[in-house]
């Protein structure tokens, strides 16, 4: 049911709109009468109301349409249907509701849950509620994000193997049993639905098939036709969203939104009114977007003219299947008669019922109509098994029209009723139910035959030169579905079920016919292939096809009867195949002593094909007929004579031939296209199906023909025939290379077949003894991920390779650290199993897996011989493959090779042939030493010893296999396989000697011992001779590493700087500890402020520029030199994320800093030095390089001054100029001396009478707003406008006009950035930005090392603590380059919040502003007060360490009276009462608050309580004080703060800033003069109306921010994810929902509806969401893509990974792989970091730097 807009039954009719007419109640009343005839009166109820109710189509009201269908239509008809009102009969119908199927049907991007252990197949899935309330949550689940149209699987028993249930729809979950039995609907509403049901359905069915476009059903007419007509456009999937904007822009001339909205619209819903008029103007309309369209693309737009009425019917039409949708899920009763009526044929009538007219309607449906279709189809007939088994029937009877109109329709899968076949053909009983009455196999490859004819050519084969994509994606659907009705073996197979499915296994022979030997090629010869044939398309369906393939020799081999019946189709049809070519003579091959007749056939000159899926097919079922013994019986069913097997052979020979012929370059000027086959052909997608197939088939040959003769077959089809035979050899270079190859090939082949048996049926392995073996040879390589083995293993019809139960007993998983990801390493006892010629290696891992393992072996001081591992036996039907190895053929073609070797033919022989050779002759021994110990020596016939020691020939320099060994042993070339030879030898000899023992049970006990003995005895020398060479190597390597060392150590001395600074605090620091006595009294030395301040340690700085890497020492007077530095907007401390933030900062004020600290600007540097001339002529030259490189996207924008560092590449948008520390001393004496008269009070005098005496200076005829002061008797007359100068005054430093220049450079991109306005070089806010941006470093740098629970000083990056270090010099220095009224007037703004007796305006109250920017304001611009008119003055040594020590004490008391206002109100929890001297003093100063405050400040408050709050607030206030006086004054810090620890911490910084360790007696020893500004301070409004709570003040210390939370289990992200509803959009389409891991706000991203207008720019919400929360840089997790996004501005981002990894540490975007995920701290911390620590932004320069891919995209919109 809709719900109702007007809230109650019909309430609708009294607010309806002026003009309509109510529906009647004795309208209502005639509904009722059981006499009338329901349909005439419901098609004439339609017909009066549905035209006025739609009649607006242009921009239609949907919410007052909805209220007047409710009560004209709806309402009454469900009082007609239900007897009653109908909200309380739906009532009671929701309360006793159970159904056991959920049944919810997904949309596109929901979140979809499978379990890996209880699934019956991958396409078994869970909603996000069902799976949240079942037992899968703790199994082995996958999550994949839906397509869209599947539906939730809970509660149907046949896709489950165990908890097919989840809590909620377990029987009882809903309510006892008696209330089940309740839902049965009574007779009457029965009796009403078959009354209703029919006629509803009938006038859907009509409106929805209804193909006139003027007239109505004459039923429907009731009024004259007016002539209202629309130009209706309808979507194609053809046309692109900007394609159908222009032709609607140009054909209807409407603005750019009004296109845009009509498009939306139908994309949405699938079509849209774009023009209401008379006919011919629509007629006209649609001509006009015809024919642009078609200009745009070669395709018009479908448009068509209705008439109003029409289209008002058929929109009420889909109204009406929504309302039956609804009503479905309210009872079984209702789903039955709805099928029933559907399902209902007209008697005598050849019409399809309504349903299947429908799903044949289906391809002409508009998508909104589709929809609905579909929904109705789930909610009724998919939610009754017994009626979904008929819907299926009818479904099948169908198949072939309805795929064909899918195929020929444009519009996506999802969209049409064909991809309903999943939902029917995967369920177990329901196939076998439509394999055995419908014949679906059948019916599905005759489908498949029908829509490829045009792709057939004249010899009936395929031939996809010339494909369209799109089809051929639409015809793999139809593969899909064979797939899905073979997903699940029979377990019991009827004599009807065997019968159809060997009918529809001979159906699907005749396509693999149609592609047995399909695309043949020919080499080219002379003249290369011009155009690449496509070879796409037949690999793809391959690849579709590889496990239907398997399927169904599964099937097969799942009864022998049938296995043997198939195995005997099959084989004809590859007969028939392969006798084609039979016309020609045969010719006649001879080698020693033995010929071989075949037909004359070459792969280089005549045609090939690789796909041979009949020939494979074939071999799969050998294969199974072997292990299951039915083998036996095969001559019942194939006589012997019919077998053939050379045939058999010959085309997966020929195939291998090809692919030796493409490596040995003989196929070169075919192309690409070959090249790409012969990829596919052994890659780990199609291998199973082709190669391995192929080497099996000539397993098959090889055990049923004779050794001799088979190999003649392969030399000859290698074309090696001559190369065996004493000919004279070509002289022709490239032609030996070739044969080389080929020898190699073939040689590989060979031990292919011989050596391997790990296929089941082969011999006696199982599928994991299969898979382990493939996991040792990956692993053999190298470690891996689990992901890179999962891609590396096939696939079976689950999508499983098999890996999690065999990986545990193989290898150890290797946890990742902070990044990459977790990895598996072989285990030891696994390695004796690596095979070096393993046929799944490609030539690159054969060589990378050989060199791994040589270098193991040789690190263990072993040989290096790796030589085959003892194979499996063959089973009875394959044993007699061994006999190749022992055959004449054989044995000639290793001794030949041997031969060539020893006689230094170089040309003719290479080293990977030996060790091929190598190879063989290992397993030749193996095999017999094998069957020696198994059985007595007169049964084994297995000879290859006597062979191999048997001479060649009878010629007297004949020699044999042993022989050649020997010498073999001596050739140069080959020393690296001596350790090979020596192993053979060795296996030799215990062959030998398991030939001449008489008694089998000495053998085997013995055998072993004596290898060994023997073993010892040949490598005795050995191993001498390996230690020796060991022992050379370890002491070559020594000298290697001491050149190297002293190469280090010139190095070091020539680029000192980078060593010096990275160890520059720490060297100071480490000479004065080795000074200092070990006492634990405090040192004086190590005293920042005051009287007592300690030397200043200024070291002579000589740095190197990293671009011309020339040395300069920094001094005043030198040219700059400069530090690369990134300067951003920040919010990293902000504590009110809700502030809105001023996006232009032309009215912004930033002299104070709010203590909230919202938005801050941050300069980092990456610490590398130019100087600046150097860094100049680079940045020029990068602009010109820019200039004429215009097309490229840069990462970087230039106009904004951004760079990229030379040296390490970091994003930087300025320089610092490094400005050289002024070291200070103070005379003792002299200070001892200025202590006696310069007390505080004597100090703050002198500063007034300075201030006022500029103020009248500089008011000359002007009104200034300078201060006039409060107390005039505070002013002492003696004190003159000079004595500020007599406490000592030096010249001011000078700068040259380089750092001057570069000062100013700085102060300008300080400005620009942080307000984001226009440089303007003389700005007042100038020198406010620049202390600004000082302390807000400082702040984010102790922040930085709090949370990382690092110390102080000494633990900062080089990057930081150079940085810093040039900051803080540059912001002491910039005053010079400005005015110093300007600077005067900065100074008397800052200092009227400390003295609030200065009345200066706009002076913000103590609690508004942040105190360690106040301090860093006052005290880098009180020099400005030493300015004279004549000479350029400063504060000497000891008139700073004054001016210093009392702004600072002065600010440390405004900022105590700050935290105990704001922060010490809490109440107190329990403690006992502490009477410290801290605490008292404490006590007596919130007294005296209390008193200036009115009694609004609390003084029960505990003076112990009072006392913790102040000693944990001012903490991070005091650590950023000493950071900055460190790096002002270079002043050593004490020892205590070089480590963490709380107590010592607070004394040791005490002591460094010279404050008493009770901060309250500062108070005290100052009163008289603190106590009249206290009082100010206190009786401040803002402090006043905090305190009475109402308003609220920032509490200190302040909350380290962190990263939202995120929780542990990804699934509860995506939970979340599923319930976001965009809050400006009202349809319940899918979003992109984004999580904001700043302040966890969830955004919808990428999508129009939240786009949002930013000074005239469209801005996406990502983008517009980060201007506010993170000042432009912001960081996503995208939770549907499970990825993080990094932002900056509106043109820059970055992917990043997310912080959640599978149980194998990887993680996993897009959510390809599904795996359970889970948070990986010590990777979301590193997110933190990289925020805490402003490299975000380098981060993405980075990241663009190295994937330019990402160019194209628009972060603007995101």
């Amino acid at each position: 049911m809709a719900d109702r807009a007007d809230g109650g039954p019909g309430g609708g009719a009294a607010g309806a709109a002026g003009g309509w007419v109510p529906v009647q109640p004795q309208e209502r009343a005639m509904w009722c009468d059981e006499r009338f005839n329901f349909q005439a009166t419901f098609l004439q109820c339609l017909a009066k109301h549905v035209p006025n109710i739609y009649s607006a189509e242009m921009d239609p009201l949907l919410e007052k349409q909805e209220e007047m269908v409710q009560a004209a239509i709806l309402y009454p008809l469900e009082c007609y249907l239900f007897g009653e009102d109908p909200d309380i009969f739906l009532e009671k119908l929701q309360q006793s509701r159970t159904s056991q199927l959920c049944g919810k049907v997904f949309k596109g991007g929901e979140t979809t849950y499978s379990c890996r252990d209880c699934a019956v197949d991958p396409t078994c899935v869970l909603c996000m509620d069902c799976f949240q309330n079942s037992i899968h949550k703790k199994h082995r689940y996958k999550m994949h994000s839906s397509t869209g149209g599947g539906f939730c699987d809970c509660g149907d028993t046949e896709a489950w193997k165990a908890g097919p249930l989840c809590t909620k729809h377990e029987p009882g979950a809903s309510g006892s049993a008696k209330e089940n039995s309740e839902c049965q609907l009574n007779e009457e509403v029965m009796e009403h639905s078959r009354r209703v049901f029919p006629s509803v359905i009938k006038y859907i069915v009509d409106m929805l098939i209804w193909e006139e476009e003027k007239e109505l059903p004459p039923e429907l007419t009731i009024r004259e036709k007016a002539d209202s007509y629309y130009c209706v456009l309808f979507n194609d999937e053809h046309h692109s969203y900007d394609h159908v904007i222009f032709s609607l822009q140009r054909a209807l001339g409407c603005e750019l939104g009004e296109a845009q909205l009509h498009t939306t619209a139908i994309d949405k819903e699938g079509r849209r009114a774009v023009k209401a008029g008379h006919y011919a103007s629509c007629q006209e309309a649609k001509e006009e977007i015809k024919r642009h369209s078609e200009n745009v693309s070669q395709r018009p737009l479908h448009v068509e003219v209705l008439h109003a009425d029409v289209m008002a019917h058929q929109k009420f039409a889909l109204r009406l299947g929504s309302w039956l949708n609804k009503l479905m899920s309210y009872s079984s009763d209702f789903r039955q008669i709805f099928c029933q009526i559907c399902l209902k044929e007209e008697a005598g009538s050849e019409k399809p019922c309504f349903i299947s007219k429908l799903m044949l309607w289906d391809a002409k449906l508009h998508k909104g109509a589709r929809k609905v279709l579909h929904e109705l189809i789930f909610s009724s007939f998919f939610m009754e098994m017994e009626y979904k088994k008929l819907f299926a029937v009818e479904f099948v009877k169908y198949y072939k029209a309805l795929q064909k109109e899918y195929i020929s329709d444009d519009h996506d899968r999802v969209l049409s009723v064909t991809a309903l076949s999943v939902q029917m053909f995967t369920v177990p009983t329901l196939a076998r139910h439509l394999i055995e009455e419908q014949n679906v196999i059948t019916t599905i490859t005759e489908t498949l035959l029908e829509v490829l004819p045009e792709y057939l050519d004249k010899n009936d084969k395929f031939n996809f030169q010339g494909y369209s994509q799109d089809k051929l994606n639409r015809v793999y659907a139809v593969i899909y579905d064979l797939r899905y009705v073979l997903v699940s073996k029979p377990t019991l197979w009827t004599d009807r079920l065997r019968e159809r499915f060997l009918e529809g296994f001979v159906s699907f022979l005749r396509i693999l016919t149609c592609m047995q030997g399909m695309e043949e090629i020919k080499r080219q010869i002379g003249q290369h292939i011009e155009v690449d044939p496509d070879w796409e398309a037949a690999i793809a369906i391959q690849m579709q096809l590889k496990n239907i393939l398997l399927m169904f020799q599964e099937w097969c081999a799942c009864d022998e009867e049938l296995l043997l019946k198939a195995y005997s189709e099959c084989h004809k049809a590859v007969m028939r195949c392969s006798t084609n070519g039979r016309s020609r003579e045969k010719t006649v091959f001879h080698l020693c002593g033995h010929t071989l007749e075949s037909r004359p056939y070459r792969v280089s000159a005549d045609p090939v094909s690789i796909h041979l899926p009949l020939s494979r097919t074939l071999a799969g079922l050998h294969v199974r007929l072997s292990k299951t013994g039915t083998i036996s019986r095969l001559h019942e069913f194939v006589s012997p004579e019919e077998f053939q097997v050379e045939l058999l052979v010959e085309y997966p020979l020929r195939c291998l031939v090809l692919v030796a012929q493409v490596a040995a370059e003989m196929w070169r000027r075919n192309g690409l296209s070959l090249i790409s086959q012969v990829f596919y052909y052994q890659d780990v997608k199609c291998r199973e199906e082709m190669y391995d197939k192929d080497i099996i088939m000539l397993q098959i040959g090889a055990s049923l023909m004779d050794p001799n003769q088979f190999l003649l077959l392969v030399l000859q089809r290698y074309e090696l025939a001559d190369a065996f035979k004493k000919l004279k050899p070509t002289k022709d270079q490239d032609l030996i290379k070739q044969c080389n190859v080929l020898i190699e090939e073939m040689l590989q082949i060979l031990i292919y077949v011989v050596g391997e048996r790990y296929v089941p049926g082969v011999s006696n392995v199982t599928k994991e003894d299969v898979i382990m073996r493939e996991i040792i040879h990956l692993l053999c390589i190298e470690p891996m991920a689990h992901s890179a083995i999962t891609k590396s293993l096939p696939e079976n019809e689950n999508n499983e390779t098999g890996l999690e139960n065999v990986i545990d007993k193989v290898a150890t998983f290797k946890k990742p650290g902070v990044s990459g990801h977790g990895v598996y390493e072989l285990k030891d006892e696994c390695l004796k199993e690596f095979n070096m010629f393993f046929y799944h290696y490609t030539k690159t891992q054969h060589s990378k897996a050989e060199h791994t393992q040589k270098k193991r072996r040789k690190q263990e001081n072993r040989d290096e011989a790796l030589p085959p591992p003892p194979p499996p036996d063959f089973s009875p039907a394959f044993s007699n493959v061994v006999r190749i190895l022992n055959c004449d053929v054989m044995m000639h073609i290793l001794r030949i090779i041997l031969q060539r070797a020893v006689e230094l033919e170089t040309h003719l022989w290479t080293e990977a042939m030996i060790q091929m050779v190598l190879h063989l002759l290992s397993l030749g021994l193996l095999e017999e030493k094998q069957q020696l110990q198994k059985s007595p020596e007169e049964e084994v016939t297995f000879d290859f010893y006597h062979k191999a020691t048997r001479m060649g020939s009878s010629a007297l320099n004949a020699v044999n296999v042993l022989m050649l060994l020997e010498k073999l042993k001596r050739v140069p070339q080959l020393e690296a396989q001596k350790d090979t030879v020596n192993w053979i030898l060795q296996m030799f000899d215990t062959v030998k000697r398991l030939r001449e023992k008489s008694s089998l049970t000495t053998i085997a006990a013995t055998s072993g011992s004596e290898a060994t003995k023997g073993d010892e005895s040949t490598q005795d020398k050995e191993k001498a001779e390996r230690k020796r060479k060991a022992e050379a190597a370890r002491l070559h390597r020594q000298k290697i590493m001491a050149q190297m060392s002293a190469l280090q150590r010139n190095f070091i001395e020539t680029h000192k700087l980078l060593y010096e600074n990275t160890l520059e605090a720490q060297g100071k620091e480490d000479a004065i500890m080795e000074e200092e006595s070990m006492s634990s009294a405090i040192d004086y030395s190590k005293i920042a402020l005051g009287p007592k301040r300690g030397p200043s340690v200024a070291e002579k700085e000589v740095l190197t520029c990293i671009l011309c890497q020339e040395e300069q020492e920094v001094k005043l007077e030198s040219a700059a030199m400069v530090l690369s530095a990134c300067v951003q907007k920040s919010t990293a401390l902000t504590q009110n994320r809700s502030r809105i933030l001023e996006l232009s900062g032309d009215t912004l004020d930033p002299l104070f800093m709010h203590p909230d600290l919202p938005c801050g600007t941050h300069t980092g540097s990456c610490g590398h030095v130019m100087h600046a001339a150097c860094w100049q002529k680079y940045f020029e030259a990068m602009q010109l390089n820019f200039r004429q490189r215009l097309h490229v996207e840069q990462i970087f924008d230039l106009e904004n001054g951004e760079y990229l560092c030379p040296l390490c590449k970091s994003l930087c948008n300025t320089v610092i100029p490094i400005v050289p520390l002024q070291a200070q001393k103070i005379n003792s004496e002299d200070a001892e001396a200025v202590a006696q008269i310069l007390s505080l009070a004597r100090w703050l005098e002198i500063i007034i009478v300075r201030i006022s005496g500029y103020s009248v200076k500089n008011a000359k005829g002007e009104k200034q707003n300078l201060p006039a002061f409060a107390n005039k008797g505070m002013g002492n007359s003696a004190l003159e406008f000079h004595s500020i100068l007599s406490f000592g005054v030096q010249s001011s430093a000078k700068y040259s006009s380089s750092i001057k220049e570069m000062l100013i450079l700085f102060a300008t991109t300080i400005y620009r950035v942080g307000l984001k306005v226009a440089p303007n070089e003389a700005d007042y806010r100038i020198p406010m930005m620049t202390w600004s941006t000082c302390a807000f470093t400082i702040q984010c740098i102790e922040n930085l090392l709090e949370t990382e629970g690092k110390p102080l000083f000494g633990s900062l990056q080089n990057r930081q603590h150079s940085g810093l270090k040039a900051l803080v010099q540059f912001a002491a220095a910039q005053r010079t380059t400005s005015p110093q009224v300007l600077i005067q007037k900065h100074l008397i703004r800052l200092l009227g919040v400390l003295l609030p007796n200065f009345k200066v305006e706009d002076t913000p109250s103590l609690l508004e502003v942040d105190m360690f920017h106040v301090l860093v304001g006052v005290v880098l611009s009180f020099p400005s007060l030493y300015w004279e008119d004549a000479v350029d003055l400063q504060p000497s040594s000891i008139s700073s360490a004054y001016n210093h020590l009392y702004l600072f004490h002065l600010t440390t008391l405004a900022h105590i009276t700050q935290i105990v206002v704001s922060s010490a109100t809490e109440s107190p929890t329990a403690r006992s009462s502490d009477n410290s001297e801290e605490a008292r003093s404490a006590q007596s100063f919130c007294r005296e608050v209390c008193q200036y405050t009115s009694g609004c400040f609390s003084q029960d408050i505990p003076g112990w309580l009072v006392w913790d709050c102040v000693k944990k607030g001012i903490m991070p206030y005091l650590r950023c004080a000493a950071l900055f006086f460190h790096y002002l004054l270079g002043i050593s810090p004490p020892d205590e703060l070089l480590q963490v620890s709380e107590e010592g911490q607070f004394k040791a910084l005490c002591s460094y800033l010279c404050l008493p360790t009770n901060l309250f007696l500062l108070f005290q020893e100052y009163w008289d003069t603190v106590n009249p500004l206290l009082q100010r301070w206190c009786a401040d409004p803002v402090v006043l109306s905090c305190l009475k709570g109402k308003s609220i003040a920032i509490r200190y210390p302040r909350k380290r921010n962190s990263l939202i939370e995120l929780p542990e289990d990804y699934s509860c992200l995506l939970n979340q994810a599923s319930q976001f509803r965009c809050p400006r959009s009202s349809d319940d389409e899918q979003k992109h929902p984004v999580l904001c891991l700043f302040c966890g706000a969830m955004l919808c991203s990428q999508n129009t509806c939240c786009q949002e207008l930013v000074n005239g720019e469209e801005l996406g919400a990502c983008t517009s969401h980060a201007l506010q929360c993170g000042a432009g840089v912001c960081m996503f997790l995208k939770i549907r893509e499970c990825k993080v996004v990094l932002i900056e501005g509106k043109t820059r981002g970055c992917l990043y990974p997310a912080p959640y990894l599978d149980e194998y540490g990887e993680t996993d975007p897009g959510l390809k792989r599904g795996n359970p995920l889970h948070l990986c701290r010590e990777r979301y911390r590193k997110l933190h970091l990289l925020w805490q620590q402003h490299c975000i932004i380098e981060e993405i320069a980075r990241s663009q730097e190295t994937n330019q891919i990402f160019f194209g995209f628009n972060w603007q919109l995101l």
